[in-house]
């Protein structure tokens, strides 16, 4: 589908009998008076209509490893092009990148455009582009308009989100969209809506959603000792992942280290990570990854457990994958490989 193609999104719409929009852009669902900012920071009521205030205003530009975001199973060994802008829906205290995410200055200054951004991408030898640093929900209108450009010159397309998208923007990324790893950061509704600020039940939704509309999903839980990492809450994380998005969803588990408003809190232990892990192979996961920590993110054959890929920090050393297969026994594997 060219961009001409494409079919139109509203981002907002007018709220009825009221002088206000509501944006569309996740499930916040702000309802903005003239002049006013979401709660995102970015996204603003002006003259009627919603203005994408860093729309062509990135603050962070990098050639990543696609390893790194993580995707473990999309393209393999391939630089990921990069970028994020100020501004999160959600107000996580251990996120980061909270000098960016927590931000709400834009630097006009900096300006690249759609194509601009594809030039660049493939200028730095890049198989993809990655929407990632701060939430990229709440810049989609950028997102979108460089990701239907990269599309159509052959470069995936990359969400490194925190799952608070709302339905209306879901159904619209097929059109454009690859895959996306999305946070689960934890089983605690009361957790999600206090303290992050966000809501366990919507991300929940979004992955279902994701999943259903054919988006290549990885899941990442940043696991922190002593408020996320029960036994029950990562049983439940591994039955739902297992039992309702499908026992081939890739569950990244991360090592948390101090940060943000978090700095007195303790790094996490290499245990509490296998512990998790056990917890996810028990529910019958194919593919579960540590992060953060000193050691190999293998892929194996979930049928024969023939190694397929042996990934050492964010370098993979060895890729046996034959088009997309087990090279033993011949069984699919599931992910994006081309």
């Amino acid at each position: 589908m060219s961009y001409n193609q494409l079919p139109e999104i509203k981002y907002y719409k007018k709220e009825e009998g009221k002088d206000r929009i509501i944006c569309l852009l996740c499930r916040h669902y702000c309802k903005l008076k003239e002049g006013q900012v979401g709660i995102c920071g970015v996204n603003k009521n002006e003259g009627g209509e919603l203005k994408n205030l860093v729309y062509g205003h990135p603050v962070a530009l990098n050639v990543d490893p696609i390893e790194k975001k993580p995707l473990y199973h999309v393209l393999p060994g391939t630089k990921a092009f990069s970028f994020g802008t100020v501004g999160c829906n959600f107000k996580c205290p251990f996120c980061q990148n909270w000098q960016i995410s927590q931000e709400k200055n834009v630097n006009e200054e900096i300006y690249v455009s759609p194509e601009k951004m594809v030039d660049l991408a493939l200028e730095y030898g890049c198989k993809s582009i990655a929407y990632t640093y701060n939430e990229p929900t709440i810049f989609y209108p950028y997102a979108r308009d460089v990701g239907v450009i990269a599309r159509e010159r052959g470069l995936k397309n990359l969400f490194v989100s925190n799952g608070f998208e709302s339905p209306e923007i879901i159904k619209d990324m097929p059109n454009w969209l690859d895959a996306a790893n999305i946070d689960l950061k934890c089983w605690d509704e009361g957790y999600y809506k206090k303290v992050l600020k966000g809501g366990l039940e919507a991300v929940k939704d979004t992955l279902r959603m994701m999943v259903s509309e054919g988006i290549w999903v990885e899941v990442t839980t940043l696991l922190i000792e002593g408020e996320n990492d029960k036994d029950e809450d990562l049983e439940a994380m591994a039955n739902f992942i297992a039992n309702e998005l499908g026992r081939h969803v890739p569950w990244h588990l991360s090592a948390f280290h101090p940060d943000y408003k978090m700095t007195d809190h303790k790094w996490t232990g290499i245990e509490t990570l296998q512990r998790a892990k056990r917890i996810g192979e028990k529910a019958g996961l194919y593919y579960i990854y540590l992060g953060n920590v000193p050691v190999h993110g293998d892929t194996h054959c979930p049928n024969c457990g023939e190694l397929l890929i042996d990934r050492t920090g964010y370098s993979v050393v060895v890729n046996n994958l034959k088009d997309g297969h087990c090279p033993k026994c011949n069984r699919e594997i599931e992910g994006v490989w081309k």
